[in-house]
């Protein structure tokens, strides 16, 4: 392209007569295109290259045709000095920016190495904090169904002690399913099976649920949504599971008899539910670890529920958050798309950041 740039410039100049000089001053600046592409692409080398190549093209046809007119003949000459200024700076800088370029594409890549470090080093260190949770949530029941074993095993033990140490080893052993299940659940995630579900129909089925459990403890579930709250789409059973854990967890989190809300409302082109309660509510240092695998405040708890409860419904494109109400108490709020196309392609986009 250089070498056609200068030959078509050059050409121009010794077919086109001597008498169009306004022609003439126009063809010479087309060898400044192929001078400045050398030095862009080639460094200044390049560019000097490429004016030596222009003057060694253009001084014959100055001699030619300008030798009878010596003033325009020297500003011509005078020409060919700026090919080489301009060849030669361009290449300059164009060396510079090449320089610049090359360095900002190795810091990139040394900020890629240390990022994937940093995220190598980070699953490494939940998957150590992972292992340590789960050897101590088995480690308990196991230590349980060990004693009671030793007692079960003693000819000196009475009866009913045996009896209520069988009834410690079936209480651990389903503690263990129920933690594996959980673990399961957690670790596997079955694909939601999209239907079209009406908010209010699924708040009805957890109140059904987990009504006994709440009036057992003297705590009324009441149902806060809106008719104008429209259908979207989700896995119905998942999204019962997420509401029943929520629930059951507002349930055991309050002490005495109370109010538990579970509400819907309509947000821009989502469908936002609440479960709030009126519990001692999280500290809120904690706030930010609730949904951690193995988090848990309770005694007798896995810390998979609330876990199990992110994934689902970031599996639906959705957020889950929690907050302290003003007077006490929590709000856990999920924020499921409407349109189930939107739902998963937000999922997507946060599993690639």
């Amino acid at each position: 392209m250089v070498a056609a740039g200068i030959a078509a410039a050059s050409a121009l100049h010794y077919f086109t007569p001597p008498s169009l000089i306004l022609w003439h001053n126009l063809f010479q600046r087309l060898y400044y295109l192929p001078i400045i592409y050398a030095a862009i692409y080639f460094g200044w080398r390049g560019g000097l290259a490429a004016s030596t190549v222009s003057a060694v093209c253009y001084i014959p046809h100055i001699l030619h045709a300008w030798h009878h007119m010596l003033d325009y003949a020297m500003n011509q000459y005078a020409e060919i000095i700026v090919f080489f200024l301009v060849g030669t700076v361009t290449g300059v800088l164009a060396d510079r920016g090449m320089r610049q370029r090359r360095e900002l594409a190795a810091l990139n890549r040394e900020l890629q190495d240390s990022f994937e470090q940093i995220k190598r080093a980070d699953r490494l260190s939940a998957i150590g904090q992972l292992s340590a949770s789960l050897a101590h949530e088995i480690r308990n029941p196991l230590a349980s169904i060990d004693g009671a074993t030793n007692l079960i095993e003693s000819e000196q033990t009475p009866q009913e002690m045996r009896t209520a140490s069988l009834a410690i080893i079936r209480k651990e052993v389903q503690r263990l399913n129920r933690l594996l299940t959980n673990l399961l659940d957690f670790a596997r995630p079955r694909k939601p099976e999209f239907q079209t579900v009406h908010a209010d129909r699924l708040i009805d089925a957890i109140v059904a649920l987990a009504g006994h459990s709440a009036q057992q403890k003297g705590i009324t579930l009441h149902k806060d949504v809106p008719a104008n709250v429209p259908a979207f789409e989700c896995d119905p059973e998942q999204m019962k599971q997420v509401l029943l854990n929520l629930t059951i967890n507002a349930v055991q989190a309050m002490t005495g008899a109370g109010d538990i809300v579970l509400a819907a409302r309509q947000h821009d082109s989502s469908v936002a539910i609440s479960v709030r309660d009126q519990g001692p509510g999280i500290d809120a240092e904690d706030l930010d670890k609730i949904f951690n695998p193995f988090y848990t405040t309770k005694d007798a708890g896995t810390g998979l529920g609330l876990s199990v409860v992110y994934q689902i419904v970031n599996q639906h494109g959705g957020v889950v958050t929690a907050e302290r109400n003003p007077e006490g108490g929590m709000t856990f709020s999920l924020t499921i798309p409407l349109d189930r196309r939107r739902g998963v392609e937000q999922e997507a986009h946060s599993g690639s950041r």
